[in-house]
């Protein structure tokens, strides 16, 4: 049952980036200081925060369509489960964006994450185009 982690932590991630750009709508457009996040909303830690946004949805729909794809395509089970814990690990990547925003964390999560869904995703394209039948 390769995949389904990808599926069930790529749904939970991609409701909490959703709940989270909820937040910045909040921050610009109802807070005390909307004025002042939306004149700084392309700089610094404003831009930083989008990013975090944008890629944890991102992230998080690679994971839902990687584990969709591990369920039906038919590569070995040891390169199911390769593409599925990179594409898992990538989830750093936005989260760590979190953490250097919220907790001055290193960038190295941001780093790992990236360069693990990366990696997920190219070494699911080669799985593929070396398998011999592809069931959709």
């Amino acid at each position: 049952m390769y995949g389904k982690k990808n599926i069930v932590i790529g749904l939970f991630i991609m409701a909490g980036f959703m709940l989270y750009g909820f937040l910045l709508i909040y921050w610009r457009d109802f807070a005390a200081d909307a004025a002042e996040w939306a004149a700084a909303y392309g700089n610094g830690k404003h831009f930083e925060a989008r990013l975090a946004h944008v890629h944890g949805n991102l992230f998080a729909f690679l994971n839902i369509l990687i584990g969709y794809l591990l369920f039906k395509l038919d590569i070995g089970d040891q390169q199911k489960k390769i593409v599925s814990w990179l594409g898992v690990i990538g989830i750093l990547m936005p989260v760590g964006i979190l953490m250097e925003l919220i907790l001055n964390a290193s960038p190295v999560f941001v780093l790992v994450g990236a360069v693990s869904m990366t990696a997920s995703v190219f070494l699911l394209g080669v799985f593929v185009a070396k398998s011999k039948k592809v069931i959709l």
